[in-house]
């Protein structure tokens, strides 16, 4: 019987990943490197604009690898490869957030420099990444995480704004990602970050800002 961890890993596996790791690789801590992003993907900006809306409603079924890769590369990617510079803005070049996508599969951080998805854990944690039931269904909860370290010179009380300014960049890039190619998208601040953060191990200079659910709406 196929069960829908098999079926998940099934559809990772397609010919676009046939010479990286598959996704099951979290459980033995292999990388896996994702197909390249389009050079041309996707509506025109003034179309995602209109297009661009919040939905909270989503189809449990995987998105396919190259979905995942160009939405990545489109959230945090590196757009300008000579200085590994972002397609978001960050304060004073402080690129103190990290991606995290929590599938059914587990939880891998996105790393935008060699465009792979490193394993964090190989436990299903979506139900923790939000309080909304379809959290636990989606089929990627991205998790928003900022880095203290690389925010000094500026003072703790305000270090969560400008985490904030800088996830909201990013949180957009993936709205008019998602309206451009047919996705239900939500960006959430509802979520209990103390139980997440220590569910992923992340360190005391760690903390959690916000999560974002991406799927395809439910019929």
């Amino acid at each position: 019987m196929t069960t829908r961890r098999a079926a998940n890993l099934a559809i990772l596996s397609v010919a676009a990943l046939a010479m990286a790791p598959r996704i099951a690789s979290a459980q033995t801590q292999l990388t896996i490197v994702l197909p390249p992003p389009r050079a041309d993907f996707g509506k025109s900006l003034g179309e995602a604009l209109r297009l661009r809306r919040s939905t909270r409603s989503f189809d449990p079924r995987p998105l396919p690898p190259q979905v995942l890769s160009e939405l990545l590369w489109a959230a945090y990617g590196v757009n300008r490869p000579a200085t590994a510079d972002r397609t978001a803005p960050s304060w004073r070049h402080a690129r103190e957030t990290d991606v995290y996508a929590a599938t059914a599969d587990g939880v891998w951080r996105y790393d935008a420099v060699k465009h792979a998805l490193v394993p964090q854990l190989a436990v299903d944690v979506r139900g923790q990444t939000g309080v909304q039931d379809f959290v636990g269904t989606a089929p990627l909860n991205l998790v928003y995480v900022s880095n203290a370290e690389h925010l000094s010179g500026v003072p703790r009380e305000e270090q969560h704004r400008v985490a904030a300014a800088d996830i909201g960049f990013i949180g957009q890039n993936v709205y008019l990602y998602c309206a451009s190619e047919g996705l239900a998208c939500v960006f959430r601040a509802s979520l209990d970050t103390d139980r997440l953060a220590r569910t992923l191990g992340l360190s005391e200079t760690q903390f959690i800002m916000f999560a974002q659910t991406v799927g395809y709406e439910k019929a």
